[in-house]
């Protein structure tokens, strides 16, 4: 896994626990600074990089990526794009 994967699934892996967070959160989290930097490091992403990662970053496809950088690909479901 490069550097910039590895700052991805951690991104992500804040992302999701700022969403889980929100049942129980007095206030709600601003997902916005998250979701900037997920864009921001997605356009890190070289030319020769995953293209299901890239694939899944460009459609927002958050969960699907963070389980395809955990080696957990197979637990996705297939959307309507063939992913």
């Amino acid at each position: 896994m490069t550097a910039t994967e590895q700052d991805i699934l951690r991104a992500l892996d804040q992302l999701d626990a700022a969403v889980r967070s929100m049942n129980t959160a007095g206030v709600k989290p601003d997902l916005l600074p998250l979701f900037a930097r997920l864009d921001e490091l997605a356009s890190q992403l070289g030319p020769h990089a995953d293209g299901e990662l890239r694939h899944f970053l460009q459609r927002k496809s958050y969960e699907k990526a963070r389980l395809h950088l955990l080696g957990r690909g197979e637990e996705n479901a297939r959307g309507s794009c063939g992913h």
